[in-house]
């Protein structure tokens, strides 16, 4: 039975003045470059194609791009781009409004907004193929239960990839002035600091997010938490623990196998 963990907040960044609200990365990271192309970022919109909020997300097929369900619940479709920068000018190609391409978006069937971290993950089925010399792969069955036998936990590490806010200062009376937040991929690589816990229950990972090792902020929802350096989506960015994306951040876990019956049943 999934644990309930504590209320957290959710890491989807809603878009505020579309057009002049910036999207950006990773906290503390660096830029991905070419590193992940096949990790997009994605604006959600609803029954009239008016955007709503912006998330991360991975393809795992030419036409499948996996994210979070809080990033998909209330969403008819989705534009996604893959460039891995769309600074300076964001609306130069497209963004907010016309993607590289464009899709319909499903929830998993068990996702309540009320609990979204037990059941968080979305799917985005896109309209036309985007082929890539290489996807995200999905994780065994309960193969990441094998982390929490391990002693050093500090030395288990994962590798984030996001166009979510690099830092948030929502309580700051200069928050345009401190906020960054360009829309570029960025990449860190947090380590494990829970699994299998009380708080973590069965389907969530608690990870680092601080100044050495990065982590995850809004709008880097969605996004993918690789296991080491491998392709292999260990979990979908979830949720943060306080506003200003410090600390530890929260990713739920795929390797679930309500989770890959799900997602199995949009790849055959």
């Amino acid at each position: 039975m999934r644990h309930k963990a504590l209320v957290a907040a959710a890491a989807a960044l809603i878009l505020v003045g579309l057009g002049a609200a910036p999207a950006g990365a990773v906290t503390d990271g660096v830029p991905d470059g070419d590193g992940h192309p096949y990790v997009g970022i994605m604006v959600a919109t609803d029954a009239e194609g008016t955007p709503m909020w912006r998330c991360t997300g991975t393809l795992i097929s030419s036409t499948l791009f996996l994210t979070a369900g809080h990033c998909t619940d209330g969403a008819a479709g989705a534009e996604v781009w893959f460039a891995t920068d769309l600074e300076p000018n964001p609306a130069a190609l497209g963004y907010p409004f016309i993607g590289e391409v464009s899709g319909t978006a499903h929830t998993h069937p068990d996702y309540d907004p009320n609990a979204f971290y037990l059941y968080d993950l979305g799917m985005v089925v896109l309209d036309t193929p985007v082929v890539m010399d290489t996807y995200g792969t999905l994780p065994g069955l309960d193969q990441l239960d094998a982390l929490g036998a391990k002693s050093g936990k500090k030395d288990v590490t994962f590798t984030s990839v996001g166009y979510g806010l690099q830092k948030a200062f929502p309580d700051s009376s200069s928050i345009n002035d401190k906020t960054e937040a360009l829309r570029t991929r960025m990449v860190a690589y947090p380590k494990l600091n829970s699994i299998n816990t009380g708080y973590t229950g069965d389907f969530a990972m608690i990870l680092s997010n601080n100044a050495k090792t990065g982590g995850t902020c809004f709008g880097d929802s969605g996004g993918p938490n690789f296991l080491g350096d491998s392709t292999v989506i260990a979990g979908v960015t979830s949720f943060g623990k306080n506003s200003t994306c410090a600390g530890t951040g929260g990713v739920y876990r795929i390797d679930r196998a309500d989770d890959l019956d799900w997602i199995a049943t949009f790849t055959g």
